[in-house]
This record gives structure tokens, C-alpha cells and sequence, in this order.
């Protein structure tokens, strides 16, 4: 086929293609069996290294190389075998291992160790940790660089931007300002605190047969400390052990980690809309691109784009997170299937959180600040200094400060003029009043600039 793409069904495979690629080697059924393989090689030398498990002496050097390469240069030639092999079997893990076997080769040695491969396991056994594995890697090398790249952004244009004075907006009304900076820094410390809880998710596995209890692998072995060895092999993977399961390892770690995803999700889709606002509002413009069009019809067009493709991508991955953390730790009595099919769209939430961190990322480095914006609607709103001239009049005991500037302010013109003959007539210390008459809406940004630099 010519145009792979324009033929895709999802827009990860088609449309977002490229920025979805750095997930598709590991969420993809490629990468699925790519870790199936790595996790079933890995069980076959750790019960060869056992020394109660006789019939399996351990492997020589030479044939360790062999069993490994099998799973270290795996590529998408032996995942389309895997595939060929399952036509006949009609079970994914069942076709892993008769492809390991076949790939063992004829020397007698590794020909004895056949029927070791998937030894005592149940399909659960690999499934689990193999995902596990690709929930690792994704994190490790896709979500947390592209969500530290975002973070380390934000936090540039906090700095950059500490003192520039911004008139709040609480319920949509004027409120005591800010800084820009400050509104970034906000961001920055909410991100840092998800992506840590994000960092922290233990990812969970477990190698304990076909209902948790080691029933095979007691019986063929009762003199070895099955629990022992699972653990050690588990965590030999860089995961957790999990001791106790059903069938299937209970997926409360995927939804932890899910959740996690989506609570970082969260926090930039409400960056993306307030500054979707702020640019209609004109507090920035957007740099021009030669070429782009903003609108078939209307020519002077230069829209948000870019937050709009964030927004609704994290929508997109939220709405999927939400499922898997929601349904995955629910499985009828031992075991039932639907995580199964659940489990293989993981890659897709998370791709739809690819494309929308890098969709943010291209609009924020669009970004250009109108400074004489932001001063206009400051000087516009004298009335934000209510309640500076309140609360100095409640120290210096003023009989009702708060009802003298609400009748002032609430639902009137305030200009500097109209403030700064209220603030003349009060009984205050020379100092403190001439202090309020200096003070102007963009002068009035408490320890914003402070708050912003230290982030």
C-alpha cells in the first residue's frame, strides 16, 4: 500500500503517526511479544541457575549467548512467525513458546531444555510481566522525559516572565493581580508533584501459576522454595513482587499508574484553556508561520490551535485511563478475559498523551507576550485595590473598612482618581497613606515575582 497512513483507523497510525513512534516499539504487538519472549528466555536460565531443579542443568556460557540472543535481537520478521505459528494454535503465548523452541536449535543441550520453556506457567505468568516490562520502559524513556520537557518549559517562562503584572480573574471578575511568571510557577509546582507520584507507581509482577498458588510447580518440585524463587525472579526484572494473585496479577499498579498519567493530564488541559483565554483575551499572540492558514474563510485568522490539539488529546488519553483504572482490578472469581483485550489499548492512551504534550510544546514556544495588553486592563481596574486599602484600614482600626469600600467599588467605574481621593480622606499615618496612594493594580503583586523566581 502506497499511503499507509491515510488508510489508518486510528490517527496514532495515521495522521499523529510521527509523534506517536516512540511508544509503537513498545506498545505495539510487536512489542508485546518482544517482552513475552525476553520473559520466558529469562524464566527457562533462572530455573537453569536453580540448583534443585536437576533435569535442568544450569546452561554453559556459549549457550546462554544462544537462549538470549533469541530475545535480545528479536525482530518484526520473528514477531510475523510468532503470528504464523498462532494461525495453528489460536493462543498467543502458546505460539511464544513454540517459537523459542524452535529458535533453540538442534544442539542436544538446549533440545533437553524444550520442555522447560513456559515450565510451570500459566499464559498470566508472562502476560504480566511482559506488560509490566512495557509500562517500565514507557515511563522510564517516553512519559516522563516529554512530561519533564513541558515542566522545564513552563518553568522558563515562569522565570522569564516573574515580574510582568497580570490582572487575576476569579469567577471571571477582576481580581488582586498576579504576575505571569507566577501563573506559569503555579503549573510548574502542580506538574512536579504528579509527576513524582507518577515516578513513585510500583509496577507489580507475579510468577505463581495457573490460580496463585504454585499447584505445578509444588508438585514437579516440592523441595524447591517456589515463592523464593518467583521473588527473586521478579524483581531480577526491576519490578515488584506481588505474592498474592489470582490467575491474573490484580492490575491495582496499572490503575495507580494510569491514574497518575491522567492526574499530570489533568493539570494541562487546565493550562491549556486559561491560556486558550488568555490569548483571546490578548494577553499574547502567537508567532506567524509562513504558510499557515487560521481559517478557510476568514482570513485574519491565527487561532489556538495547538492547545486545542492538547486539550482534546488529553481528553482523548484521560477518557481511556480512566477505563483501564476503573475496569483492569475487577476479574471475575479466578480469572476472566476482558483485561485481555482492556490491556492491549494501553498504548493508545498513552500515544494520544504523546501527541498532546508535544502539541503544547508547540504552542508554547509559539507564544509572545503583549506586555501593553496586560498593562491596559491593569490600569482599568483600580477597583482590585479595595482590597489593599481594607485590610491596611482594619489594621489601623478605620471603623468598617470592608463596607466603606464595598459601597466604593462593587458594581461602580473605579478610576485611579476615584481611589486615590478614598485613600486621602482616610485617618491613617502619613506613611501608610502615602504608601496606598503609590500603590497602582500593577504595583499590587504581593510575593508573586518572589514566588515565581524560586520555582
Amino acid at each position: 500500500m502506497d499511503h499507509p497512513a491515510l488508510v489508518a483507523l486510528s490517527p496514532l497510525d495515521g495522521r499523529y503517526a510521527a509523534k506517536a513512534a516512540p511508544l509503537r516499539p513498545i506498545f505495539s504487538e510487536h512489542g508485546l511479544m518482544h517482552r513475552r519472549v525476553q520473559v520466558e528466555i529469562a524464566w527457562l536460565l533462572a530455573l537453569a541457575d536453580h540448583p534443585g531443579i536437576n533435569e535442568l542443568p544450569a546452561f554453559s556460557s556459549a549457550q546462554r549467548t544462544t537462549l538470549l540472543a533469541i530475545g535480545e535481537s528479536f525482530r518484526v520478521d520473528d514477531s510475523a512467525r510468532i503470528k504464523a505459528i498462532e494461525r495453528g494454535t489460536n493462543h498467543d503465548v502458546k505460539a511464544v513458546e513454540y517459537f523459542i523452541k524452535e529458535r533453540m536449535g538442534d544442539e542436544a543441550a538446549l533440545a533437553r531444555a524444550r520442555e522447560f520453556v513456559h515450565f510451570a506457567c500459566t499464559s498470566e505468568d508472562i502476560n504480566n510481566l511482559a506488560y509490566a516490562l512495557m509500562l517500565r520502559d514507557a515511563r522510564a524513556t517516553v512519559l516522563l522525559p516529554a512530561l519533564d520537557a513541558v515542566t522545564g518549559h513552563l518553568r522558563d517562562l515562569a522565570h522569564a516572565h516573574a515580574e510582568l503584572p497580570m490582572l487575576s480573574r476569579t469567577h471571571g471578575q477582576t481580581a488582586s493581580p498576579t504576575t505571569l511568571g507566577k501563573e506559569f510557577a503555579n503549573v510548574v509546582a502542580r506538574l512536579q508533584h504528579q509527576r513524582a507520584q507518577l515516578a513513585a507507581v510500583g509496577i507489580p509482577g507475579k510468577l505463581n501459576g495457573a490460580v496463585g498458588n504454585y499447584n505445578a510447580h509444588a508438585i514437579a518440585y516440592p523441595e524447591v522454595d517456589w515463592q523464593e524463587l518467583a521473588r527473586g525472579f521478579v524483581e531480577n526484572l526491576g519490578l515488584q513482587w506481588n505474592p498474592y494473585t489470582t490467575q491474573i496479577e490484580p492490575h491495582d499498579g496499572i490503575a495507580e499508574y494510569c491514574d497518575a498519567v491522567r492526574r499530570a493530564n489533568t493539570v494541562l488541559i487546565d493550562l491549556a484553556r486559561d491560556l486558550w483565554g488568555y490569548i483571546a483575551l490578548g494577553y499574547f499572540r502567537q508567532t506567524l508561520q509562513a504558510g499557515e492558514v487560521g481559517s478557510s474563510t476568514m482570513p485574519h485568522k491565527v487561532n489556538p490551535i495547538d492547545f486545542e490539539n492538547a486539550e482534546g488529546n488529553f481528553g482523548l488519553a484521560n477518557a481511556l485511563l480512566g477505563h483501564f483504572a476503573d475496569k483492569l482490578p475487577i476479574s471475575r472469581w479466578q480469572r476472566d478475559l476482558t483485561d485481555s483485550t482492556v490491556l492491549r489499548a494501553l498504548g493508545t492512551a498513552f500515544g494520544h498523551t504523546l501527541v498532546a504534550l508535544e502539541s503544547l510544546q508547540k504552542g508554547l514556544g509559539k507564544l509572545q507576550v503583549a506586555p501593553q495588553r496586560l498593562a491596559a486592563d491593569l490600569d482599568a481596574s483600580w477597583e482590585v485595590l479595595a482590597e489593599a486599602v481594607q485590610t491596611v484600614m482594619r489594621r489601623h482600626g478605620l471603623p468598617e473598612p470592608y463596607e466603606q469600600l464595598k459601597a466604593l467599588t462593587r458594581g461602580q467605574g473605579i478610576t485611579r482618581e476615584t481611589m486615590q481621593a478614598f485613600i486621602a480622606g482616610l485617618a491613617l499615618p502619613d506613611a501608610v497613606k502615602q504608601r496606598l496612594l503609590a500603590l497602582t493594580p500593577g504595583t499590587y503583586t504581593g510575593l508573586a515575582a518572589e514566588l515565581a523566581k524560586t520555582i
